[in-house]
């Protein structure tokens, strides 16, 4: 029983910080893809003439941009083929850009389809068909992997971290890993909001530093 616990916390875990905890301050999103979300519902939203669902991914404070920008696209569309495809790409790639603007993620351009992680694929499907249970088995694999394989090589130095200063320093070094590693999942399955972005930590600036 006690087994189980353990392995749903670290599926916790690894499911608030899905996409995002990886490599700090990097956000790691299905957002920005062509066939991800944002756009899916941009693409729908210019085929029925309907913005009403493409608002939920922007913040009150941009909607009237969104509104202006949907109308412009959708006269543009008109004109032909050609100004349809650009005219489309110009509202998807603004629209993916202040969402994630509002999310406080950097915005790269879109990326092709196909582009997702794994683990964000993996919770689109949880959604799809209704049940968490691979999801959860494939992220809890994947924190308890990552925490065991930090732990590891921090003990291992520990044990020679008097015999020089080279071995102290690689220890202090596997020490800093770890602990920040553990550090980045537990603030983030902690934090009140689950923005993209992580927060810095260690050497990046942020509270907890060696």
């Amino acid at each position: 029983m006690k087994s189980k616990f353990i392995t749903a916390g670290l599926a916790i875990l690894l499911l608030i910080c899905a996409g995002i905890w990886i490599m700090p301050g990097i956000a790691m999103a299905h957002c920005d893809t062509l066939d991800g979300p944002v756009v899916a519902t941009a693409k729908a939203a210019l085929e029925n003439g309907d913005l009403t669902p493409v608002l939920k991914w922007v913040k009150k404070d941009d909607e009237q941009d969104i509104r202006e920008l949907f109308q412009k696209t959708l006269r543009v569309r008109k004109q032909g083929k050609e100004a349809k495809e650009l005219a489309d790409m110009y509202f998807f790639e603004t629209l993916v850009r202040i969402h994630r603007a509002g999310e406080g993620a950097p915005y790269t351009g879109l990326k092709p389809g196909g582009t997702v992680e794994p683990s964000i694929a993996a919770a689109d499907k949880a959604l799809e068909t209704g049940s968490a249970d691979s999801l959860l088995k494939m992220v809890s694999e994947a924190v308890a992997a990552g925490i065991r394989k930090r732990f590891e090589h921090a003990k291992e130095t520990k044990k020679h971290a008097e015999e020089s200063v080279e071995a102290g320093r690689e220890f202090v070094e596997a020490y800093v890993e770890f602990t920040h590693y553990v550090e980045r999942l537990h603030m983030n399955a902690t934090a009140l909001s689950g923005h993209h972005a992580v927060p810095e930590t260690g050497e990046a600036g942020g509270r907890h530093q060696h």
